[in-house]
């Protein structure tokens, strides 16, 4: 499974194509079947990789991921498609024409480099990888623009690229994620290093948790979601030193640091809004309460409250019917009376596990109706708030 090459060769083609959309159910029939045939050894190869991009499909969509190569690392660990076609489209219109892809993966990122126009030199030093990434290069018609090298990032002569992208390792097979950047591979330091050499730019994907006092000062830091979901965060270098942005795909949507104050806090008005995880990560808050005219419920919680409704890409809107103050029974109770059927829960500012409230609040439903409820402090007080998203 971890060998591409018997994959590349015309019957181990044939095969991935025949075990393409083979459910895993039937994997034992089918490889019984299969094996006939072909080695036991590439059957297994075949319908490894077909689980492999049945995954992807989330990532890169059905038709890349039906033609791309993957190793389990690389699903995990690879860019979404939308987020390397925006960061991506970010280096083109600023004029990078050339980029050296250090740390490249399987090369979901050098590939959207590359349909970008944006010639890519794509270093890894894994075997296995570099060879996916060679792979899907010339899978997607892409070769031409991508050139995959199998070497330490660290020893790469990068002066002859216009920009730098490095994507460090944050996983560890012995310790799992890493949240010390300089325990990255390689050390953020490095990175940082490097980026500063760079002839026109430079992008290092970070992990969105990273604190806002690790970012250098020379750095424009960019924390991006997709479809609500924070993905990453970027930092640039030879574009805007100092600046916080918080970008919501699709979209994009880009909200910028304005230096404002913290929010006041003010009682729950008629709305509630909650921001985006980006806006979250990257502590623009102040920035959207200030576009909604609204105000904190507490100082500590990233929940806006207003009494009017501001339609808005960096938050999304409920209408407060109910506040209590924390007491499952209550809560069991109002459920029952108005026949809530489906129940969300949200929290911040909560030791409660929504899950946990969930199944205790409902545990069997009780009609049609929907709530969502939000699990928080206001004013210091733990506080249920009941209502519904707004369409």
């Amino acid at each position: 499974m971890n060998d591409l090459a018997p994959l590349l060769t015309p019957e181990g083609r044939a095969l991935l194509d025949e075990v393409r959309d083979t459910d895993p159910a039937h994997e034992l029939a089918v490889a019984t079947r299969l094996r006939r045939d072909h080695p036991a050894e590439l059957v297994s190869a075949a319908l490894g990789q077909a689980r492999l991009r049945q995954r992807a499909v989330a990532k890169f969509g059905a038709e890349d991921a039906a033609r791309m190569f993957f190793t389990p690392n690389g699903v995990e660990q690879s860019t979404r498609r939308s987020v390397a076609a925006y960061r991506a489209e970010r280096l083109r219109a600023a004029g990078v024409r050339s980029v050296a892809d250090l740390c490249c993966g399987i090369g979901g990122d050098a590939i959207a480099l590359a349909r970008a126009g944006i010639r890519v030199l794509a270093v890894d030093r894994d075997p296995q990888t570099a060879a996916a990434a060679r792979a899907n290069a010339e899978a997607l018609g892409l070769a031409g623009l991508i050139e995959v090298r199998e070497a330490d990032v660290t020893e790469v002569d990068t002066s002859g690229y216009d920009a730098v992208f490095v994507d460090p390792a944050r996983r560890s097979s012995k310790r799992g994620r890493i949240f010390d950047p300089e325990a990255y591979s390689p050390p953020l330091s490095w990175a940082v290093s490097t980026a500063l050499g760079a002839s026109r730019a430079a992008a290092l994907k970070i992990a969105p948790g990273i604190p806002h006092e690790a970012v250098p000062a020379e750095a424009e830091a960019e924390w991006i979601s997709d479809g609500g979901d924070v993905k990453e965060a970027v930092l640039w270098f030879g574009t805007a030193p100092g600046t916080i942005r918080a970008t919501l795909l699709p979209g994009p949507h880009t909200l910028v640091s304005r230096g404002l104050p913290d929010p006041e806090v003010r009682p729950v008005g008629r709305y509630l809004y909650e921001p985006d995880g980006a806006v979250v990560r990257s502590h623009l808050v102040a920035e959207v309460a200030e576009t909604l005219n609204g105000g904190l419920i507490d100082p500590t919680i990233a929940y806006v409250t207003t009494d009017t409704l501001t339609p808005t890409p960096y938050a999304t809107a409920y209408e407060i019917t109910d506040r209590l103050p924390f007491n499952l029974k209550k809560l069991k109770a109002l459920l029952r009376e108005r026949e809530v059927g489906v129940l969300t829960v949200k929290k911040r500012g909560s030791a409660v596990e929504p899950e946990e409230l969930r199944r205790k609040a409902l545990p069997k439903p009780h009609g049609t109706a929907s709530v969502t409820v939000f699990l928080t402090r206001v004013a210091g007080a733990p506080t249920m708030l009941l209502g519904h998203p707004v369409r």
